[in-house]
């Protein structure tokens, strides 16, 4: 008996020591948090392990196992019709609200979810939910674009899935199948939704051939840039659930199709070292000593070498292509953006990109609004179902919601 006992309490340790992490003091349900960001390692260590002995992709199994225990149906229901189609090759979940009286044309939105451009569906619960909650309180059609996924393909295939499907969503005959006003459609999209949200709302801007854009671009914790590693934000939430730096960082190598071995020389900026040409016109786009509030800031330096590895960007040369990077693009192309809302977590690696695009659109005289949230974390407003429920998520989604709200 005294042995089972003490096997328990070793094992009790043991857990304790494995889920407990150092948080900040503002982070809001911190011991949830470490349980989420726990499970979600103990998965990923899993897949890795099956990709180790070569069974498998680890994201395919991870993407495997997200959406076979979390996969919906398409279930309409009074309040919401939710009907799965194709828009130009491009798989699509639209949620239709009923007609209201007298009413004619609906507003909508565009929604591109995230998940490091690998993992989760428009069909999980999570953006299920989530989309089917933007229907009801915006009154709204809601087109949620599902887009393939990497290892299946990589940069720029999602990209173009993604511009596909909303160029298809914004011709007229589309929208009038919808019954969208055309006058009041918004893109939006959290993490790497929210990156190809961007970078499609830029490739929009540009298209001489498009009579109807968006009126709004609504982007949730995006990530913009893969040129600096060492932003503040960077810096500061290096280890945080539940996107540390390293993950992110090997979201962009799958994402790129490259290879591991250059994360450590991506993660001290070698890519972008002053001796490396090909980054020094994209210098100053992303400076962020002077895109960044002070209170960001704080004492962080900026980590520039002084001699890198010039061939990091001869093998992938997507690292500065705009498609992947919005947060790189031009001052011509940044005055095309529509009204713009940015919502960035405190406590994410993130925070710094989405803080520098939105100082760089209002310089370039965008109507931008920054919705900055102290005790958030990145990912939060996806969990608002249990047992994954956080005031965060709560909070996060109906601001954002709000805004759509006043502004669509």
């Amino acid at each position: 008996m005294r042995a089972a006992w003490v096997l328990l309490t070793a094992l009790a340790a043991l857990s304790a020591y494995y889920v407990y992490l150092p948080l900040p003091g503002t982070v809001s349900d911190p011991w949830k948090l470490m349980l989420l960001d726990a499970t979600f390692r103990a998965v990923q260590q899993t897949c890795h392990l099956i990709h180790y002995l070569r069974l498998s992709h680890h994201l395919i199994v991870l993407n495997y196992l997200i959406c076979t225990f979390d996969k919906l149906k398409s279930v309409s229901s009074e309040d919401i019709n939710i009907t799965d189609a194709v828009f130009d090759g491009v798989e699509v979940r639209v949620f239709e609200p009923p007609a209201k009286g007298d009413e004619e044309l609906k507003r909508s939105v565009v929604y591109i979810h995230g998940g490091g451009w690998a993992l989760a569906s428009a069909r999980t619960s999570l953006y299920n939910n989530l989309c089917r909650i933007m229907a009801e309180s915006l009154n709204a059609v809601v087109v949620s674009v599902e887009y393939r996924l990497v290892p299946e393909v990589c940069f720029p295939e999602q990209f173009h899935d993604a511009l596909r499907a909303t160029k298809h969503f914004l011709q007229p005959d589309v929208l009038t199948q919808y019954s969208v006003d055309p006058s009041r459609i918004a893109i939006s999209g959290d993490s790497a939704g929210g990156n190809l949200a961007a970078a499609v709302c830029q490739q929009l801007s540009k298209d001489e051939h498009l009579t109807i854009r968006p009126k709004l671009q609504a982007l949730i914790y995006p990530v913009l840039q893969a040129f600096d590693f060492n932003t503040p934000s960077y810096q500061q939430n290096m280890n945080m659930p539940v996107l540390p730096r390293y993950v992110m960082i090997n979201y962009w190598i799958d994402y790129f199709n490259g290879n591991y071995d250059l994360a450590h020389s991506l993660l001290i900026n070698n890519h972008t070292a002053l001796d490396v040409g090909q980054a020094l016109s994209f210098r100053g786009r992303l400076n962020w000593t002077s895109l960044l509030p002070s209170s960001f800031k704080k004492n962080y330096k900026p980590v520039i070498q002084t001699t890198g590895k010039a061939e990091i960007i001869q093998q992938i040369p997507a690292l500065l292509d705009v498609r992947a990077v919005p947060l790189l693009a031009e001052n011509e192309t940044l005055r095309l953006q529509p009204k713009t809302y940015i919502l960035t977590c405190e406590n994410d690696v993130l925070r710094d990109d989405g803080v520098m695009y939105a100082k760089r659109l209002e310089n370039a005289g965008v109507e931008v609004t920054l919705d900055h949230f102290d005790d958030c974390f990145h990912g939060c407003m996806i969990f608002t179902i249990w047992p994954t429920d956080f005031s965060a998520g709560i909070q996060t989604r109906n601001s954002y919601i709000k805004w759509l709200d006043e502004n669509l």
